[in-house]
């Protein structure tokens, strides 16, 4: 059976959902799940970016190498949040997110937290299916 996923946003006895997001993926016939830790917006050396806009291109770029590890890619993606240490960072994470899905839609939830570090601004956890 091959791997099928549906988005589900009901609109009768819940709030909208927004158009990039979904209340519900339901993954069907996958194989494989697999579970990334927070990604922070850092260089190989460890070093953060120096801007938001930097550390949420280093996030992606870490998460497309952690997926390709598992020969899986953002289509993979089945749920995602993010901890932002700033709710003012919502609206470039949220299209940073946009442009790496390509506009695919999965379920999100974005929480304002303290990182360890005061210079990770952004971390991204996914779950992936295949």
């Amino acid at each position: 059976m091959r791997m099928e996923l549906k988005s589900h946003r009901p609109s009768v006895g819940v709030y909208p959902a927004t158009s990039d997001y979904a209340h519900a993926m339901e993954v069907r016939g996958a194989q494989r799940l697999l579970f990334v830790a927070g990604t922070m917006g850092l260089h190989p050396d460890g070093t953060p970016g120096a801007t938001l806009a930097e550390q949420l291109e280093l996030i992606w770029s870490n998460i497309r190498t952690i997926l390709a590890a598992a020969d899986m890619t953002v289509d993979n993606i089945v749920r995602l949040t993010s901890y932002l240490t700033d709710a003012a960072y919502a609206e470039a994470n949220a299209a940073a997110r946009v442009a790496a899905l390509g506009g695919r839609v999965v379920p999100t939830t974005a929480i304002v937290v303290q990182t360890l570090v005061n210079a990770w601004l952004v971390e991204i956890e996914v779950i992936a299916a295949a």
